[in-house]
C-alpha cells in the first residue's frame, strides 16, 4: 500500500472539504483559518502528484489522464455535474427562504424530476448505439442549460408550484442525456486495465466539483442578494412616500418601514437566485463544448457504469 501517496490525498482533500464547508461562514480569504487551510491544501495536492508520479505503486494511478478522451470525458462530467448540482442546491433554498415553501414541497419540487429519469434511461442507452454519443451529451448539457434559461425567464416572486414544475419535470430527460453516455466515453477512452482507475479518479472529479459547487453558488447568491438589495434601495426614489402611505392607512412607522424592507429583501433574493441560474446555464454550456475534446468512439461504449 502506498501509505505516503493515502496520508497526502487525506491531509489535501481534508483542509480542502474543511475550507469550501467553512469558507462561506469566515468571510472565505479574509479569514486566517482559511488561509491557512488553502495553503495546506495547495502544498498537499503538490506533494501528492509529485509523489504519484514518482512512485512505483501509487496509490492513485494519475497516468490515465494521458488519454485525451477520458481528460475531455472526465472535466466534462465534473464541470456539467457541478452545474448541475448548483442548481438542485440552489431551487429548494429559495423556495424555502423566499417562497414560503417547506422542506417537503420544495422536496417535491425538486424530486420530480426522477419521473422522466425513469422512463428516458432505457431511451437514451439505446440512441446511444445509434449514434455519436458526444453529440448526446452536448444535447443534454444545452438542455439543462435551456432549462436555466427557462427559469430565468419565467421565474418571479409569484411563480405557481406547476410554473415551476415543468421545467423541473422536463430535466429529467436532459439529466439522464448527459449522465448515461459520459462514463462510457470515459472508459471507453482508457485501456481494459485502466477502467478501475479511470473511473474512481472521474467519480472522485464529480465529487469534488459537487463540493466546490455547493459552496461556490451560496456564497455567489449571498453576494448577489446583498449587491442587488443596496441596487434596489438606491435606485427607490419613493421609497418615503410609500412608508407616508402606508402610516396615513393607520400602519405604525416602523412597522411600514420593515413592510418595505421585507419587500426589498424579498426581490433581491428573487433576482439573485435569476443571476445564479444565468451563472448555472453559462457553465452547462461551456461543459456541453468539453466533450468535444473526446475522440469519436470506435464502437458502441458501456453505459452499464453510469449513475
Amino acid at each position: 500500500i502506498d501509505k505516503v501517496g493515502l496520508a497526502l490525498l487525506v491531509v489535501w482533500v481534508g483542509a480542502l472539504q474543511i475550507m469550501l464547508d467553512e469558507g462561506r461562514n469566515h468571510d472565505w480569504f479574509a479569514s486566517h483559518e482559511i488561509r491557512t487551510l488553502g495553503i495546506v491544501a495547495a502544498i498537499g495536492f503538490v506533494a501528492f502528484l509529485i509523489w504519484e508520479l514518482t512512485e512505483k505503486n501509487p496509490i492513485v494511478n494519475l497516468k490515465v489522464f494521458r488519454h485525451r478522451g477520458f481528460v475531455g470525458a472526465a472535466l466534462t462530467y465534473a464541470v456539467g455535474f457541478g452545474a448541475f448540482f448548483a442548481s438542485i442546491v440552489i431551487l429548494p433554498l429559495w423556495l424555502q427562504s423566499n417562497m414560503g415553501y417547506t422542506a417537503t414541497w420544495a422536496g417535491y419540487a425538486t424530486g420530480i424530476m426522477g419521473i422522466l429519469a425513469v422512463v428516458c434511461s432505457p431511451l437514451v442507452g439505446r440512441a446511444v448505439e445509434k449514434f455519436d454519443a458526444r453529440l448526446i451529451v452536448c444535447l443534454g448539457l444545452l438542455g439543462l442549460g435551456l432549462i436555466m434559461v427557462w427559469r430565468m425567464w419565467t421565474f418571479s416572486s409569484d411563480v405557481t408550484f406547476l410554473q415551476m414544475a415543468w421545467p423541473t419535470l422536463l430535466t429529467g430527460t436532459f439529466m439522464v442525456m448527459f449522465f448515461v453516455p459520459v462514463t462510457g466515453l470515459a472508459m471507453a477512452s482508457v485501456e481494459h486495465h485502466e477502467q478501475a482507475d479511470a473511473a474512481g479518479l472521474s467519480n472522485f472529479m464529480r465529487t469534488l466539483a459537487g463540493a466546490f459547487a455547493t459552496s461556490l453558488i451560496q456564497s455567489g447568491w449571498s453576494n448577489a442578494t446583498r449587491a442587488n438589495n443596496n441596487e434596489l434601495a438606491n435606485a427607490m426614489q419613493h421609497g418615503q412616500a410609500a412608508v407616508d402611505s402606508m402610516t396615513q392607512q393607520g400602519v405604525p412607522t416602523e412597522t411600514a418601514r420593515t413592510m418595505l424592507s421585507m419587500v426589498i429583501e424579498g426581490q433581491s433574493v428573487m433576482l439573485a437566485t435569476l443571476n445564479m441560474f444565468g451563472v448555472i446555464a453559462l457553465c452547462l454550456g461551456f461543459a456541453a463544448t468539453l466533450i468535444w475534446l473526446v475522440p469519436k468512439p470506435k464502437g458502441p461504449i458501456d453505459t452499464s457504469g453510469a449513475h
